[in-house]
């Protein structure tokens, strides 16, 4: 039952998670901090762009990262630039795809988090002459732990279960492409469910393990707070 292949899945499925999950979180501290303490021009429509994967079908999604990653699109003609090859169907592919459809579930609770730092604390750090950078590292962040951890947790666990944007720009090649939730797929479409069980039942456990440390974690940090 447990072959080769099927490992081989599983560890695709956790590198990919793993990426992209660094990668936004890097590219969505910025972004959350410039939503939440920056006034910019029609922030209402750079929110809109970033929650548009919550609400927008995963198809409707991967047809345009499909003509973006052809070698007729935008980020195609930038790959082949820079000397690279397609993007579609492949790992990097998939990472791109990804980022794009877990961004929210980075920024968000990130942006909830920078908004729920008390505003006197900061000020106080600028009033003692610390630069943004140092009050960021040292002053916002550490209050705002629950928020960065969700985030984090969050983007790995929906990256894991994403189904319909990685199996329209990655296909299903064994080792490159072929995650956890399209093998289920096509598990079951074989009506092999004692496979397809197997890859949901490892699924389910890790991501509800992961969601039960994150929660007690929380919970520890909101009592701390409220001491």
């Amino acid at each position: 039952m447990i072959d080769t292949e099927f490992v081989q899945t599983l560890i695709l499925t956790f590198r990919l998670a793993f990426i992209t999950t660094v990668i936004l979180f890097f590219l969505g501290l910025p972004l959350a901090y410039t939503l939440a303490y920056v006034k910019i021009p029609l922030k209402s429509v750079v929110e809109t762009v970033v929650s548009l994967p919550l609400v927008l079908p995963p198809t409707v999604l991967g047809f345009y990262l499909i003509l973006l990653m052809s070698p007729e699109g935008l980020i195609g003609k930038v790959v082949q630039f820079l000397g690279g090859h397609t993007l579609l169907f492949t790992f990097e592919g998939l990472v791109v795809g990804s980022v794009i459809y877990s961004l929210p579930f980075m920024v968000h609770p990130l942006q909830a988090g920078f908004q729920s730092v008390p505003k006197n604390i900061i000020e106080a750090s600028y009033t003692l002459g610390k630069s943004k950078l140092t009050t960021l590292l040292k002053v916002i962040l550490p209050n705002m732990k629950p928020a960065v951890l969700t985030g984090l947790v969050l983007t790995f666990a929906h990256t894991i279960g994403e189904f319909g944007v990685v199996l329209m720009i990655g296909g299903s090649i064994p080792g490159e492409t072929k995650v956890a939730s399209i093998a289920i797929y096509e598990e079951v479409e074989a009506l092999n469910y004692e496979k397809a069980n197997l890859y949901a039942v490892i699924l389910f456990i890790i991501t509800f393990f992961i969601l039960v440390v994150v929660y007690s974690i929380n919970r520890k940090f909101t009592k701390a707070d409220s001491l």
